[in-house]
């Protein structure tokens, strides 16, 4: 006669919820609410894209999981010294 065997807990979506609550592999801080990324840049980045900050001040790359968080001080607002798009590193401008 076979035995039985056991029923496997689906641990999916345990996996899922655990993805979603790691940290951004990195957090950048801009002036503006419309920055791009291209990843690491060269070879091992990917193409660039435009992000726009939403209501809360931060959005992440679809790509690379960058984190962009506007600044404590900033407004958000393009002016001459920031073009539109501009990308802004770790450092800022």
């Amino acid at each position: 006669m076979a035995r039985k065997s056991k029923p496997v807990p689906d641990t999916a979506p345990a996996l899922h919820e655990n993805v979603h609550n790691l940290p951004p592999p990195e957090v950048i801080t801009v002036h503006s609410r419309r920055v791009a990324c291209d990843g690491v840049g060269g070879a091992l980045g990917h193409p660039r894209v435009w992000i726009e900050l939403g209501g809360d001040g931060m959005a992440e790359c679809g790509y690379c999981d960058r984190r962009f968080v506007l600044a404590a001080h900033s407004d958000g607002h393009e002016d001459e010294r920031l073009a539109p798009g501009v990308y802004e590193d770790a450092g800022g401008h």
